[in-house]
């Protein structure tokens, strides 16, 4: 039976994993078929500047439910905080305070244990990375051994938290493992490079887009190109070459780019029939008008571009951007695009803003509901970008940055090394493959920017 409509929306906030910004239909991906997703777009708004504070998954989700720069909440890397990622400042705490029914399906991340973190009513999810087939799920108060797809099974279990008869309004947080591989096999050593490097298909899929071809962006060149311009990254992939030979390693390296790609896209299949299922039961109860769905990744990802393979961390475009969709009649004309720059981070505050509160003031993003109704206050004109070292990837150490983005220009500021940041003219150079940090012409736009980092990195730490 249809709900009754409520003035308070519900809420789902749809994540996937690994998610490279043009690797949906509606985002630009040459070949990959994504009917449901681009409905997201299509009957909704488009965010084309949408982007991630720290491109890796355990900070950048961290941000997205707490609506705070990394260098605040303290989740600096993939590394298992699950103590803290119990007392985090989630807004579904909020949320129930203010009425809401809530669930978590799916990847959490933060913290490998799968118990339930507080501010969920429904709680569904496995420990640390998961795996891909029969996997063991937390739900019903303990883990069980399930059979089947892990995507299959989530979307299923999402399906059936909006179907169920709700007397308060619902937030749904469905968290993807695709399209991020099988972490076990390249761990256990059982790796089939046939699946590469864990991209694990079902089998209505396994033929899907055989012989596709993605044309790769003009950034991806030889590496004796790349550290002309990126000075930083010499020692990084002299690091990264000497340890090619350890098994692991050597899996999640690049064996074939383009059968990647195409394994990747085919993973998606799964994930937009899941997302058709649940428009599907939003029409059917007839709440899909008074229910926003925002669709995004939890990070980029480099197909090669500047000698990065298998790789998200870093401040180049391919890292930071995000596919970012949000369908809301109440609020969103069909196919609008909305050009100001966006984070993860805003996510919390305007799902606090449309539940009716007010987010408090420990929270970092910026509601979008001004830019929805197309009134935008005055809106942000730059934002940071930081990364922290990470202990397990020894060919990374000491590439920790802090990094400025402004609608034109792009700072990378390198913390542990000297003489190597780099400045690029997006605007000039789209693809940032032209390093202006010595270039007279660039002098005034360069110290403004590190005035403007200095700023935003004491504004992140709450200084």
């Amino acid at each position: 039976m249809p709900s009754t409509r409520s003035a308070r929306p519900n809420l789902i906030v749809i994540l996937i994993d690994d998610l490279r910004f043009d690797e949906t239909g509606a985002s630009g991906h040459p070949y990959m078929k994504t009917p449901h997703i681009d409905r997201l777009a299509a009957e909704g708004a488009t965010f084309r500047n949408a982007f991630h504070t720290t491109p890796l998954c355990s900070p950048n989700r961290a941000s997205i439910v707490t609506g705070q720069y990394a260098s605040r909440h303290g989740v600096f890397d993939n590394v298992g905080r699950d103590a803290l990622s119990h007392q985090l400042p989630n807004y579904h705490r909020e949320l129930q305070r203010l009425g809401y029914e809530t669930a978590h399906i799916g990847k959490w991340h933060m913290g490998n244990d799968a118990r339930p973190r507080p501010g969920y009513d429904t709680w569904i999810s496995f420990r640390g990375q998961g795996t891909i087939v029969d996997p063991v799920f937390w739900e019903d108060g303990g883990e069980r051994q399930l059979t089947g797809y892990v995507t299959d099974l989530l979307s299923e279990r999402a399906v059936d938290f909006v179907d169920r008869a709700h007397t308060r309004p619902f937030a749904l947080f469905l968290s993807h493992k695709a399209v991020h591989p099988d972490v076990q096999q390249l761990q256990d050593g059982t790796i089939d490079m046939s699946t590469m490097r864990g991209y694990v298909l079902p089998d209505r899929h396994r033929d899907l887009y055989q012989g596709a071809h993605y044309p790769m962006r003009p950034s991806v060149r030889p590496l004796t190109e790349v550290v002309a311009d990126k000075p930083a990254w010499r020692d990084v992939f002299a690091q990264r070459d000497a340890h090619r030979a350890n098994q692991t390693l050597a899996a999640t390296l690049r064996g074939s780019a383009q059968e990647e790609i195409r394994r990747r896209a085919a993973m998606m299949a799964s994930v937009d029939e899941g997302v058709g299922a649940l428009l599907e039961v939003l029409d059917r109860r007839a709440i899909a008008d008074d229910t926003l769905v925002l669709f995004l990744g939890d990070n980029g990802f480099f197909f090669g571009e500047h000698g990065l393979e298998a790789e998200r961390r870093f401040a180049y475009e391919e890292g930071i951007r995000t596919p970012f969709f949000v369908r809301f009649p109440r609020l969103l004309k069909p196919g609008a695009t909305i050009d100001p720059m966006v984070l993860a981070l805003d996510i919390a505050p305007t799902m606090v803003e449309l539940a009716g509160g007010t987010p408090g003031p420990q929270v970092q993003g910026r509601s979008l509901v001004p830019l929805m109704k197309g009134r935008p206050r005055r809106w942000r004109s730059s934002f940071l970008v930081e990364y922290f070292n990470e202990s397990a990837f020894p060919w990374l150490v000491g590439m920790s940055y802090k990094a400025i983005r402004t609608e034109r220009h792009k700072l990378i500021h390198w913390i542990h090394k000297d003489g190597v940041d780099e400045l690029y003219d997006l605007q000039q150079d789209p693809y940032e493959m032209t390093n202006a940090i010595g270039d007279p012409a660039h002098a005034e736009t360069l110290a403004r920017l590190r005035r403007e980092l200095r700023t935003l990195v004491a504004d992140a730490l709450g200084i």
